[in-house]
């Protein structure tokens, strides 16, 4: 299920939330020059986020190799700063606008209740949050995290909470056909946090089995929904949008 819109309209213009966006398609274009695949992989090794990089757990000069020929080696001297530098790193285009889709429908509606400046500090806690999920699982990997997806569970966790009635419109591919469904949120959301569970207890053992860090997935999840009490106002605590008369609408095409 891929969602691309909620009925769940905003009082405050989404300005951070249209400036995060913008910053990860500037550093796809000009730092990781659309794909490319020298700068993509110079781009996920030296801005990506090595768990056993930063806790010192790899051996320096261990590493992997990302594409033929191109080695990502650990680093003696660890990068801290990679913390925040790899929430703005993607892996292809389907990574960066399926990351994107997800922080527009949802990320507007929780800049909206918790202002500006608290949506951008509870988005970047998120992603460190998310960032140690997947440290503490796998604190020796050597394969570097990138991507959005961490501090964006975050939105997830914190909308789930806020407004786990609202319609949310997602695209359903059945092979040749795509269906259109309208579920509320708790559905969508419930069965998007469920995959992440199963995938994380699949992959036990190390990300560089299934290429996707879904414990960091879980960590940001968590805060998010731990957090949002925190910078959200009580008014938006408070309020519950009711739900309406039928949730679930669909039409196929194909």
């Amino acid at each position: 299920m891929f969602p691309y819109r909620d009925d769940n309209p905003t009082e405050l213009p989404a300005v951070v939330t249209v400036g995060i966006i913008a910053v990860n398609v500037l550093a796809w274009l000009f730092v990781q020059k659309m794909g490319s695949p020298e700068p993509l992989v110079r781009s996920v090794c030296d801005l990506g986020l090595v768990p056993g990089e930063l806790l010192r757990t790899a051996q320096p000069g261990s590493g992997v190799e990302l594409a033929p020929g191109m080695m990502c080696l650990v680093d003696p001297h660890p990068h801290y700063t990679t913390l925040l530098t790899s929430m703005f790193m993607h892996g292809g285009w389907l990574h960066l606008i399926g990351n994107m889709v997800f922080l527009w429908v949802f990320g507007n509606n929780i800049e909206d209740v918790m202002g500006h400046g608290r949506f951008l500090v509870f988005y970047l806690v998120c992603g460190l949050a998310a960032a140690g999920g997947q440290m503490l699982v796998s604190p020796n990997s050597v394969v570097p995290m990138v991507g959005a997806s961490g501090a964006i569970s975050g939105v997830l966790g914190a909308y789930l909470l806020l407004y786990p009635r609202v319609r949310v419109h997602t695209l359903l591919f059945l092979g040749f056909f795509v269906t259109t469904v309208t579920l509320p949120a708790y559905v969508m959301l419930g069965y998007w946090a469920v995959l992440q569970l199963l995938g994380g207890l699949a992959s036990l053992g190390g990300v560089e089995r299934s290429g996707t860090a879904f414990f960091a997935h879980i960590g940001g999840f968590v805060a998010g929904l731990v957090l949002i009490r925190f910078f959200a106002s009580d008014d938006a605590l408070r309020r519950r949008p009711q739900a309406p008369a039928s949730y679930y609408r669909y039409r196929t095409y194909g």
